[in-house]
């Protein structure tokens, strides 16, 4: 009886989907470099915006996704090792891009700040409910925009205005899209988990 109790209880308490995969090094180790990989290839799926240097893409699903499922420590390290590898030439930012001089980094620098909170906030159980990640989802993105536009500003010399124009406005009907799309997939992966526990 106390086998059945132990995985619905530790599904509560402070857990990520990350960790309901059997705890060792190699898996850790494994899921920092999935999701470094995974936002690599998911930067690759870009469109170009008229008017603006940064493209639409999905690096930013898939860091607010890492993030949630990773937790905060392994989350920040994916995302860390994602930014790294890419700042010495490994061509997986958006439109194949590498390195740290181009305007759009500072997003960069920003899912690296959001794959932290969203992993933090998943352990306390926010990814549970539609409305939670909704929630979880729109922080993220804020605190990615929030990074990045001023960085976009600074360095193309465009006002604070034109940034937000540029490489805000564009992008939130899509960002609406994405945080749908986390809310249907997340909850339904803890449902479907909690059946199997």
């Amino acid at each position: 009886m106390s086998t059945a109790v132990a995985p619905v209880r530790s599904l509560r308490s402070g857990t990520v989907l990350a960790d309901l995969i059997p705890a060792s090094r190699a898996r850790d180790i494994a899921l920092v470099v999935g999701g470094a990989a995974l936002t690599g290839l998911a930067a690759q799926l870009s469109v170009p915006v008229p008017g603006s240097p940064v493209p639409v893409s999905g690096q930013t699903f898939a860091a607010l996704l890492v993030g949630t499922a990773l937790g905060a420590r392994r989350g920040f390290l994916s995302l860390g090792l994602y930014a790294v590898a890419g700042m010495v030439g490994m061509p997986w930012f958006a439109e194949g891009s590498s390195g740290w001089s181009m305007p759009s980094f500072g997003y960069i620098l920003g899912m690296l700040l959001a794959a932290t909170v969203v992993g933090a906030l998943a352990r306390r159980g926010a990814d549970r409910s539609v409305l939670r990640t909704a929630g979880t989802m729109v922080l993220g993105s804020a605190i990615i925009y929030a990074v990045g536009v001023p960085y976009l500003a600074l360095a193309t010399g465009m006002t604070l205005g034109q940034a937000v124009t540029a490489g805000l406005v564009p992008f939130l009907i899509g960002d609406a899209l994405k945080a749908a799309l986390a809310m249907g997939a997340l909850p339904t992966a803890w449902k479907l988990v909690g059946r199997k526990g």
